[in-house]
């Protein structure tokens, strides 16, 4: 791909249109308009800009790329009373993927850029692993595991190194990575219940409006008793309490597990050290799965020890003051077993370990409303479930639930 000298297609036109291109398989999955015809041809032509692009198209178009990817992320700050922040953390993450991206800048070669691009695979700025360059080909013709992500990055840098009509002939290699379909495993003989709830984050943690929230979760419970389901899954923290400190509620939970299993997000408390958990209610048993893999700056400070008090406590108020546990937690209904996934887990490679075929993961996607926050998430639970042939019965609040394949 060659680009005039103009400093406004350099700077400005090429940068945007490559961060479109490597960016529109999000866009078109959030808006129902998928295809994967599209997905493939837009990832290879970002893939190709990225590779023989001139070095400062490639530095701004990494800008672009983050913001495209991640603008949704300072959205969680007005519910810690920091509004005004929202937009300089979208930028701060612009810069973030400027720098990610920009080591391609550090040469012209397309080869080595190709080599600085796989590497880029395996890196994650801050712990956040959202930013997968292979995640472009999740929904297209095209593969998207390591081999083919690398064949398909060695095919379309060669073309720099050939002239004429010849410069086609290293694309036949992207044959090698064509993957026209995806057998998942069967879905367990087990009536689930997902529920979907859409409650603003702001509204969820108010005192005055936790009866109706209980209320409403012990209704959706008794109506799937009705339906004769043998699970439901409600979202994370679907219960806005320390779960172990309200007995009354885990009695009335487990008296109800006689008759259908339950699994709910919550919080939990214990030693003085705050979980954020998943309660299984199962047969009068109550099994607690604790979170393993935290949210960065969510959940945890990934900052040095001499900042990460002063952040927690002047910018979060205290909220990242989550702890985990050592291992994920399995459990076993009516002869299936299932992964614990809580959120930001199901899409974290750790928990997709070869024993597992069938997981549930529960989330709470209210913090970045009207966002394409629920459709990456999707799309990066559907990359690792393809990767380990793993099923994802997913609950959610503030889109989306379903089952992930």
């Amino acid at each position: 791909m060659k680009y005039r000298s103009s400093p406004l297609i350099e700077i400005v036109v090429a940068p945007l249109v490559i961060a479109l291109l490597f960016s529109a398989f999000i866009y078109w999955e959030h808006f129902a308009l998928t295809s994967k015809a599209l997905n493939t041809i837009s990832g290879v032509l970002a893939l190709y800009a990225l590779l023989h692009a001139p070095k400062r198209v490639v530095l701004i178009s990494g800008f672009w790329i983050g913001w495209l990817w991640c603008y949704w992320i300072g959205f969680s700050f007005q519910y810690y009373g920091l509004g005004w922040a929202t937009w300089l953390v979208a930028l701060g993450f612009g810069f973030v993927y400027v720098l990610y991206y920009g080591t391609m800048a550090l040469t012209a070669n397309a080869l080595l850029r190709a080599l600085i691009l796989f590497g880029l695979t395996f890196v994650w700025p801050m712990d956040f692993n959202w930013m997968q360059p292979e995640l472009i080909f999740v929904e297209s013709y095209l593969g998207f595991s390591k081999w083919q992500f690398a064949l398909i990055l060695f095919s379309l840098s060669l073309t720099g190194y050939i002239s004429g009509f010849k410069k086609f002939f290293p694309l036949l290699l992207l044959i090698g990575a064509v993957q026209t379909s995806y057998t998942p495993p069967s879905i367990p003989d087990l009536k689930i219940k997902l529920v979907s709830t859409d409650i603003s984050q702001d509204f969820k943690w108010q005192s005055e409006q936790l009866p109706q929230t209980i209320q409403d979760n012990f209704s959706a419970i008794d109506q799937a008793i009705d339906k004769g389901y043998d699970l439901i899954v409600l979202p994370e923290s679907a219960f806005p309490l320390y779960m172990n400190e309200h007995t009354e509620i885990a009695q009335a939970l487990s008296e109800r597990s006689l008759h259908i299993a339950i699994l709910t997000g919550t919080l939990h408390k214990e030693n003085g050290l705050n979980y954020n958990v998943s309660y299984l209610f199962n047969q009068g048993t109550i099994t607690v799965a604790k979170k393993t893999i935290l949210v960065p700056f969510g959940e945890y400070i990934p900052l040095p020890s001499f900042l990460k008090g002063w952040v927690d406590r002047h910018i979060f108020g205290g909220g990242s003051d989550f702890v985990t546990a050592d291992k994920p937690t399995d459990f076993t209904i009516k002869g299936v077993t299932f992964r614990n996934a809580v959120c930001y887990e199901a899409t974290r490679a750790e928990l997709y370990t070869p024993d597992v075929r069938y997981m549930i993961a529960v989330s709470n996607n209210g913090w970045f409303k009207l966002s394409i926050e629920p459709t990456v998430q999707n799309l990066l639970i559907r990359f690792y479930a393809r990767k380990n042939h793993t099923v994802v019965f997913h609950s959610a609040n503030g889109g989306g639930s379903g089952i992930v394949y």
